[in-house]
């Protein structure tokens, strides 16, 4: 169900117009805008960096190594979902890896800077692509499961946030979440990645509840890598945000890659059994939301 966000009247779609205030979303560039005004200079992200990303994300170890997690968190916790919506879905590298493992499933897409959209339509020509800010989402128990990877962080409100989530979840439904973790290792990288913070299981645990998700699974990852993580940290605090070249972070060298890419599996090998890991540089979260809601 549809929320009109001018009116709230509850629609079953808005096909170009409210039929209660006449709301309809702009088009711009070939997507709909329910944020317009954002979508070409929002915050919390340099729409800039999108074109960085879709090159780099081809292979490096830690993007294959979380999308391997997320598809196999999504198979084992909703299995039988028919209807996905990834916020904050970038370029939609995530989002193919979903449709590659899930070829039934109805995809759906939001990001705020239609600039990250133009890159996700390319690599995804049968989803469903929205402009959209996670803040205002209109949905109203219309997913079977929503997910937001690395996205919550960026956003000040990240409660309201949550609770957009919550509302555009189906009663019995889920949602899947990462997050950067440990405020001890934040750094110059956080600042200009536009990160609000790195969270704690504590924190982000009482964040998904008070939203009315119930905790499933919840886990570290990047935790064998961790202790490079935060060498590259203390030695980095030196800098500032202005001197971080984002390029840096992908500039492996491929024999590093794929010794870590081996080091990922091998932790999400122990995630599958079971293990959850208590500490790790970024985390990964499983919840329902209950049927009674």
């Amino acid at each position: 169900m549809i929320v009109c966000p001018s009116c709230s009247a509850s629609l079953e779609t808005i096909s170009r117009e409210c039929t209660t205030c006449g709301f309809s979303p702009e088009v711009h560039e070939g997507f709909e805008c329910w944020a317009p005004e954002l979508a070409f200079a929002g915050d919390g992200f340099n729409p800039e960096c999108f074109s960085g990303l879709a090159r780099n994300e081809e292979g490096h170890f830690w993007f294959n190594g979380r999308n391997r997690l997320i598809v196999w968190a999504l198979k084992k916790y909703f299995s039988q979902m028919t209807s996905y919506l990834e916020v904050g879905c970038g370029t939609g590298y995530v989002l193919r890896g979903v449709a590659e493992n899930f070829p039934a499933v109805k995809l759906f897409g939001s990001e705020l800077f239609v600039s990250g959209l133009k890159f996700a339509s390319a690599r995804l020509p049968d989803a469903t692509l929205v402009q959209m800010d996670a803040r205002k989402m209109p949905y109203c128990n219309e997913f079977d499961v929503v997910a937001a990877f690395d996205v919550l962080e960026h956003i000040e409100d990240d409660e309201r946030a949550l609770q957009g989530l919550f509302s555009a979840v189906k009663p019995g439904g889920g949602v899947v979440l990462t997050v950067p973790q440990h405020a001890w290792l934040w750094s110059a990288v956080d600042e200009c990645a536009c990160h609000q913070r790195r969270y704690s299981s504590h924190d982000l645990h009482k964040l998904v509840k008070s939203a009315g998700f119930q905790i499933m699974r919840s886990t570290s990852f990047v935790s064998f890598l961790l202790p490079a993580m935060l060498a590259s940290r203390v030695f980095g605090r030196k800098e500032n945000a202005q001197e971080i070249d984002n390029s840096n972070e992908f500039n492996l060298h491929p024999l590093l890659n794929s010794i870590f890419s081996s080091i990922l599996r091998l932790e999400s090998c122990l995630i599958q059994l079971g293990v959850n890991l208590p500490v790790g540089g970024s985390r990964l979260l499983v919840a329902r939301k209950p049927l009674a809601s």
